[in-house]
C-alpha cells in the first residue's frame, strides 16, 4: 500500500511534464506574433499563410468572406458586443492594438462589418455612412476585379462631449479611417473603420494609407454561398 502512495505522485508528475511538453510543441507552431498569442483571434486566422507586410489571413466565422489581418492586433472578446454574428448573413467584430507610449498608451483599433445590403440602395449607405462618420458625402473610389470600394479619411478630436472633424491632412494627419466595400457580384459588403487615439500615434500620412489600402483590397467574398 505505501508502494502504491509513492507511485502516485510520481505518475501525476511525469503525466504533468508530458502535457507541458505536448502544450508547449502546439504552441510553437504558431507563430510569434501578438496576434497569435490570442487564443480566440488565432481561431480566425490561417497560421501558414501569412500575408506581406505583417498580415495574415484572417477567415470569416460566416464562411462568406477573408481579408487581411495585421499581426500586431487582436480580436476584441471581454464582453459579449465585441464580437457578434448571425449565422451567415451578419458579423461585427473589433480588434486593437495598445503600444506603451511615454507615460500613456497609443491605441489603435479596426472594427468591422458584415452585412448584405441591396446593391440597388449602394449609393444611399455610402453616403449615410461616410456622412456619420465624417462628415462628408463623397468618399474616394477604386476597384478591384470582385469589389468596389470607398473610402475616405480626416483627422478627428473631442473637444468636450463634441466631436470635430478636420479634413484638411496637411493641418492633421488623419487618424480615422472609413470604407466601405461592395462585392460585384452580390450584396454582401463590408464596413471597416479603423482609428487611433493618443498623442503622435500617426506620423506618416502615406505608410498609414498604405495600410489601410491593403487591408481593402484584399477583402474577397466567396462565391456561391
Amino acid at each position: 500500500m505505501k508502494k502504491s502512495t509513492k507511485t502516485l505522485p510520481a505518475i501525476i508528475t511525469g503525466v504533468a511534464i508530458l502535457i507541458g511538453g505536448i502544450w508547449m510543441i502546439n504552441e510553437s507552431r504558431y507563430p510569434n506574433v501578438p496576434a497569435f498569442d490570442d487564443h480566440f483571434t488565432r481561431k480566425f486566422l490561417n497560421k501558414d499563410k501569412k500575408a506581406a507586410d505583417g498580415f495574415y489571413e484572417f477567415k470569416s466565422k460566416t464562411g462568406q468572406y477573408t481579408m487581411w489581418f495585421p499581426e500586431e492586433y487582436q480580436v476584441l472578446h471581454k464582453y459579449r458586443e465585441d464580437y457578434t454574428r448571425n449565422g451567415e448573413s451578419y458579423e461585427n467584430w473589433s480588434a486593437a492594438y495598445i503600444k506603451p507610449y511615454e507615460n500613456d498608451q497609443q491605441t489603435y483599433a479596426i472594427n468591422v462589418k458584415f452585412s448584405e445590403n441591396d446593391t440597388k440602395s449602394e449609393l444611399i449607405y455610402v453616403e449615410s455612412l461616410f456622412k456619420e462618420q465624417l462628415g462628408s458625402k463623397k468618399p474616394k473610389q477604386l476597384e478591384t476585379s470582385n469589389t468596389r470600394i470607398y473610402y475616405n479619411s480626416a483627422y478627428t478630436y473631442f473637444r468636450g462631449t463634441n466631436q470635430h472633424i478636420v479634413h484638411d491632412s496637411k493641418e492633421n494627419p488623419p487618424n480615422l479611417y472609413v470604407a466601405y466595400v461592395a462585392d460585384k457580384s452580390s450584396d454582401k459588403v463590408i464596413k471597416l473603420i479603423y482609428d487611433s487615439v493618443g498623442e503622435n500615434t500617426e506620423t506618416n500620412q502615406m505608410d498609414r494609407k498604405k495600410w489601410f489600402l491593403k487591408m481593402l483590397k484584399n477583402i474577397h467574398f466567396n462565391e456561391g454561398k
